[in-house]
């Protein structure tokens, strides 16, 4: 009889009971759950400051790009605070300048180049309009509400206010490139400012 009774008692001892059970189930999928979200938001994250380090990789090769064409502008034809008329090679290997517009499309969302080849040089050569291209520099531009694309210099570094009726004060320009950020409701920026004292120089 009292081995009957032992026997029980470890029979009883053997297993979890259900309680336990669900206690584990619950405490487990509250482990799941918690980690789940963890790695799914870092996911996110990491793909936000993926995509902005693209985007900024982007903006640093277009303002070098920018920057390139104006270093060797050979003459500004008109200029705002978001908008630039120059001749300039738009090309390394353009035999004669073109004239160069940079501007931004009329919702302000991208930055655009319009450029017409010449038949020589100015003042001798005209423009080629039939052979007009127009390219989208920036796709995706963001402008903070008091920014502009452009800034003038005249040559003690002094910003020189718009109108400018002497083209020939600017001594160098500041192009400001920007574009949404993910982790910022400012956006990212990039200034590159282009000393001009390289004019009638090809690139």
């Amino acid at each position: 009889m009292l081995l009957h009774k032992q026997v029980a008692i470890k029979s009883q001892q053997a297993g979890f009971t259900i309680v336990e059970l669900l206690v584990v189930m619950v405490v487990s999928a509250i482990m799941v759950v918690t980690f789940g979200s963890f790695f799914n938001n870092y996911l996110i994250l990491y793909s936000k400051f993926q995509k902005d380090s693209s985007s900024f990789t982007e903006l640093a090769h277009q303002s070098q790009r920018i920057a390139n064409v104006l270093r060797g502008l050979t003459d500004i034809v008109s200029v705002t605070d978001n908008d630039l008329v120059a001749y300039a090679y738009f090309s390394p290997v353009d035999t004669y300048v073109s004239q160069v517009h940079y501007y931004l499309n009329a919702s302000s969302t991208a930055v655009m180049v319009d450029v017409i080849p010449m038949t020589s040089n100015p003042p001798v050569g005209t423009l080629i309009t039939a052979n007009k291209k127009t390219y989208t520099i920036i796709s995706d531009y963001y402008q903070a509400p008091s920014g502009s694309l452009f800034t003038y210099y005249d040559i003690s570094g002094t910003a020189l206010a718009l109108p400018i009726a002497d083209q020939h004060s600017i001594q160098s320009i500041k192009v400001n490139l920007a574009a949404p950020a993910s982790h910022s409701d400012k956006g990212q920026n990039l200034n590159t400012t282009v000393s001009l004292r390289n004019r009638k120089t090809n690139l």
